[in-house]
């Protein structure tokens, strides 16, 4: 049976008076590519964030190998190591190069020599596609690669989960295919991933576990199958209708 990496127990986040989550549940499995789909401003992003401690959540529990990382004392650093992050807007350092940029948290955070970095670095950059390019700086690479480079970036920090808040939004068209390719390629080896996404047919067709959230709850979960092929949820169905025909 599955080790459960991250448990997510009674989530609740609110901002002021407004109530971004409500009650979230559910675990990520190692081997695991969740995906969370819904309509913007659902909370999915939100979601991401809490569990990666760039929000606070405002109630409940957020489990790593049982421990819950809310907890008083909790050392942040070395868990976001271990769950590592791409963003939308990939948040590149500008100042550095491709390869500086997948050097500097192996570095800082977990403490490695330069030498073993760059080496790292270079295999992931390699994996990813970027390896013409470890000497550019992020103003003069494409979109689509500056997202290839953010997830070289998050992979060298060997996470055991990764975390993607919408990784192909910010992207001309002809640019997702490329990260998505990516994408597909470490499901292929195993990487546990947890994937927030407007890109439907990926989630369908490379997840294993789909979690629906409409105003911030969690109104259907199930594998994609199920999902996609017989949602319950008169919600779940309205909003897929949007992109498949039924």
């Amino acid at each position: 049976m599955k080790e459960s990496i991250l448990e997510v127990r009674h989530l609740g986040k609110k901002f002021g008076d407004n109530v971004v989550l409500r009650d979230i549940d559910f675990s990520v499995k190692t081997g695991d590519v969740t995906s969370i789909i819904g309509a913007s401003g659902s909370g999915k992003s939100t979601l991401l964030r809490c569990i990666n401690l760039l929000e606070e959540p405002s109630a409940g529990q957020i489990l790593f190998h049982g421990r819950d990382i809310l907890e008083k004392g909790f050392k942040v650093p070395p868990y976001r190591a271990k769950v590592g992050m791409v963003f939308q807007s990939f948040n590149l350092f500008s100042n550095m190069t491709v390869l500086e940029n997948c050097m500097v948290g192996q570095c800082k955070i977990l403490k490695k020599d330069k030498a073993t970095a760059e080496k790292l670095a270079k295999e992931y950059l390699d994996k990813v596609g970027m390896a013409a390019y470890i000497n550019a700086k992020p103003r003069q690479i494409s979109g689509g690669q500056k997202q290839r480079v953010a997830i070289a970036r998050a992979l060298s920090m060997e996470p055991e989960v990764l975390l993607f808040d919408e990784p192909t939004s910010a992207l001309d068209p002809q640019m997702v295919g490329e990260v998505l390719d990516v994408m597909k390629t470490l499901v292929q080896e195993g990487l546990t991933m947890l994937v927030v996404t407007h890109e439907m047919a990926f989630a369908r067709d490379v997840s294993s576990h789909t979690v629906f959230m409409k105003d911030g709850v969690i109104c259907e979960e199930g594998c994609p199958e199920q999902i996609f092929g017989k949602p319950e949820k008169q919600e779940t169905q309205e909003f897929l209708s949007r992109f498949f025909d039924r």
